[in-house]
């Protein structure tokens, strides 16, 4: 009976090591295989006879070994039974574990899109590098910001312009030594460490010929598409020990290419970080003006050039600082975009010309339009322009309102077409293509845009009646406009030789300038009213003054 029960349970362990997942292999102490489940033996010679040998010339008796596609974790244990000594191996498939775990280091420090490493991993390579390095040591960081990306992406599609991350990420690595390392830090912007340098001269041209190289065109589903990049430099130790320090400084370099002329390089100079604070300094001030209301409105009108009647009139923003300084927008409304603080500006905008009304209706004429200006970033916002819709649709005066966009706003996949303009239509607001000539304009995409009025950009009317040239160009923009039911509004009026020209040669009526009037605060215009009628007061006068009253104007 006992000798039974000792033999069942033999054939059970016997059995159960058969089927488990795991290999098992025993050799004797001569080497020789005495055990092998069926596991082992799938995996083939290999994990019979090498693999134990491996893991047993390792100190802790495991390694890690590919079998074909399959990675294996081999350990070797010493086993005594009796007076007799063997090898137990155990083969353990753990292909699936490493998968997921090269899926999670992927993940944290390699950018899906492009491949190349991402911001952690550049980051802990750079604190590397210099936890490594010594001051006769010398890189430079090169921060690669690509210019006008999102115009791209709205026009040529999203999977376009990943296609275009792609092969910039291409073509800057084709230009790099194995020791320099890229990498993809945010949507449109890289970073790359190059190292070592020799000198200053050499970096930059070596950075330079990177920046020719991607205003070559890159062809992408049929579209041949040009791009260029704003790339600004910093040199170690010269600029900087520290990363932190080292990336501000390039991305300072960066900003000011920029705010110049894009596609450029520059290194970073003193003067960067100076102007950087400044920015910095701007950027609190805004926050506090929004925080506090510190907005106001100048209006500017649009004038009948044949009987001087007001038309309609422009909402300009203005900015009241702490000092009660006004400032115009020239000086702060593109931070405001870049910043994303342009929305919350512009429903302040129209809160206040909404509680000016009574206002610009006494002076200018119950029946002007207003218009009031969005950016082309907005436009193109969907859930922004839904709000701002929702608001200007409940005050009940948005058949008085004008919304003047960039020629931008409208080239752009048709998301305003498509998802925007119903919104103003709905609530009766209407649009107005400002700046006309000087954007993504053509005649041929004029003919596809859906607008009101058509706003001729001021380039074009300075000096009107000197230039033949545009001339020409500007009788085409009118024809076609009013063809297409806009009303033309001639902007930049300055001189009474543009408006005689303009009434003489052309069929525009609207204009709009410092000829008939600067913008103003209504309490202003009010003053510059009283002036212009007082006993003294001349027509002549009120030529020269700032603002053409409406009385002596006439209103529409």
């Amino acid at each position: 009976m006992s000798q039974s029960l000792s033999s069942n349970r033999q054939n059970l362990l016997e059995a159960a090591i058969q089927t488990l997942p795991v290999g098992v292999v025993v050799h004797d102490a001569r080497g020789l295989c005495v055990l092998a489940n069926a596991a082992a033996r799938a995996l083939g010679p290999t994990a019979i006879h090498d693999l134990p040998d491996a893991a047993c010339s390792q100190p802790e008796g495991m390694v890690v070994e590919e079998i074909g596609e399959r990675v294996v974790e081999v350990r070797a244990l010493a086993l005594h039974a009796e007076r007799d000594a063997f090898t137990l191996t155990t083969i353990a498939d753990v292909t699936q574990h490493h998968r997921i775990q090269r899926e999670l280091i992927a993940r944290a420090f390699i950018d899906s899109l492009t491949g190349l490493p991402n911001r952690t991993m550049f980051e802990q390579s750079i604190e590397e590098l210099l936890g490594e390095s010594g001051l006769a040591d010398r890189f430079a960081l090169a921060f690669i910001d690509l210019d006008n990306f999102k115009h791209i992406n709205d026009y040529y599609s999203h999977d376009a312009g990943d296609a275009l991350l792609r092969k910039v990420a291409d073509r800057v690595r084709g230009a790099l030594r194995p020791s320099d390392l890229l990498a993809r830090i945010g949507g449109d912007e890289f970073v790359l460490l190059i190292n070592p340098i020799s000198d200053r001269s050499n970096t930059l041209a070596t950075v330079q010929g990177i920046s020719e190289r991607l205003k070559q065109p890159f062809f992408i589903d049929g579209h041949e598409i040009f791009a260029s990049a704003s790339i600004g430099l910093s040199l170690f130790p010269e600029h900087g020990t520290t990363y932190e320090v080292l990336r501000r400084q390039a991305d300072n370099a960066m900003y000011r290419v920029k705010g110049g002329v894009k596609g450029g390089v520059s290194v970073f100079e003193e003067t960067m970080s100076h102007a950087a604070t400044a920015r910095m300094a701007v950027e609190q001030r805004l926050r506090l003006a929004i925080r506090d209301r510190c907005f106001c409105c100048a209006y500017q009108p649009k004038v009948d050039m044949r009987t001087h009647a007001v038309l309609g009139v422009e909402v300009l923003l203005r900015w009241r600082d702490e000092l009660g300084v006004i400032q115009a927008p020239g000086d702060f409304i593109e931070l405001a975009i870049e910043l994303g603080l342009i929305n919350e500006i512009t429903l302040q905008v129209l809160a206040e010309t909404v509680r000016a009304m009574p206002d610009i209706d006494e002076v200018f004429g119950p029946d002007v339009s207003v218009s009031l200006n969005i950016a082309a970033k907005q436009a193109c916002d969907v859930p922004f322009m839904a709000a701002f819709c929702d608001a200007l649709g409940e005050t009940g005066l948005a058949r008085r309102f004008v919304l003047e966009l960039t020629e931008e706003a409208f080239f752009t996949k048709g998301r305003f077409q498509r998802d925007v303009l119903p919104r103003i239509r709905a609530i009766g607001a209407r649009v107005s293509i400002d700046d006309f000539g000087v954007g993504y304009s053509s005649l041929a995409a004029l003919a596809e845009i859906t607008a009101d009025e058509l706003k001729i950009d001021r380039s074009f009317i300075t000096d009107i009646d000197k230039r033949p040239r545009s001339q020409i160009v500007l009788k085409a923009i009118e024809s076609l406009g009013l063809a297409l039911g806009m009303s033309v509004v001639a902007e930049g009026v300055e001189t009474f030789e543009e408006v005689a020209y303009l009434l003489g040669a052309t069929q525009i009526r609207c204009a709009q300038g410092f000829y008939y009037a600067k913008p103003m605060l209504i309490d202003q215009i009010r003053l510059s009213e009283e002036r212009a009628v007082g006993p003294r007061a001349t027509i002549a006068h009120s030529r020269n003054s700032d603002f053409r009253s409406p009385n002596l104007l006439r209103r529409a």
